[in-house]
């Protein structure tokens, strides 16, 4: 006799590749024609580097890693300018968007746990209107700490209200993932929305026609 599978008191959502697609590419092409480093080089500084660790974790703040990228790479723009472009990295995923809200819709609280920083989140706020729809944000550079690490996953918990399998998280990284199962979280690898969206419902007992 199969057992009823346990239902989710709260889902939560990575942000980038879950709810907003990137490309590192374009800042770094948008910074390479106003600098004296090549692309390549600037490539090193921006995606997933030491560099953007530190700062994703808080260790540098956003003018300090302005001031880092333009003494390495020469670039010749004002900090403004070069806070936009991390505006322009990104896409909204439309289906994931919309199951967020139709959990929200079904009185479901959701999260963003996301690794991340302040020029990217400032970005979001202004040009993506459903990132307010959120119950709330677990952002590493806030929390100075990041996915895998199990500190920021006791953050999720105290926020969330919620231990165990009454958390369904959903990520695009297996390391991030498997860090949730070994807390017992229902976990959930993303790769397509038309895998994870009906699987979501089925976990939280919406009908897919709900979609």
């Amino acid at each position: 006799m199969s057992s009823t599978p346990h239902r989710p008191k709260a889902v939560v959502f990575d942000l980038g590749k879950v709810l907003l697609d990137f490309d590192y590419g374009i800042v770094i092409r948008a910074v390479a024609a106003k600098a004296s480093a090549s692309a390549a080089e600037i490539k090193t500084l921006i995606d997933q580097s030491p560099l953007l660790y530190r700062y994703e974790t808080g260790l540098v703040d956003s003018q300090g890693f302005f001031q880092e990228i333009c003494a390495a790479t020469g670039y010749s723009q004002d900090f403004t300018t070069f806070g936009r472009l991390f505006g322009d990295i990104f896409t909204e995923i439309p289906s994931m968007v919309a199951l967020n809200q139709n959990l929200r819709l079904a009185g479901i609280p959701t999260f963003i746990f996301s690794n991340t920083n302040e020029l990217a989140i400032i970005q979001i706020r202004a040009h993506f209107p459903f990132f307010k729809n959120f119950n709330g944000f677990i952002l590493s550079y806030e929390e100075k700490s990041m996915k895998p690490d199990s500190r920021i996953y006791e953050v999720v918990e105290e926020r969330t209200g919620h231990v165990g399998a009454d958390l369904l998280y959903i990520d695009d990284r297996p390391e991030n993932i498997e860090a949730g199962a070994r807390r017992s979280w229902q976990s959930l690898l993303h790769s397509d929305p038309a895998a994870t969206i009906p699987e979501v419902l089925k976990r939280v007992g919406i009908g897919a026609a709900m979609m």
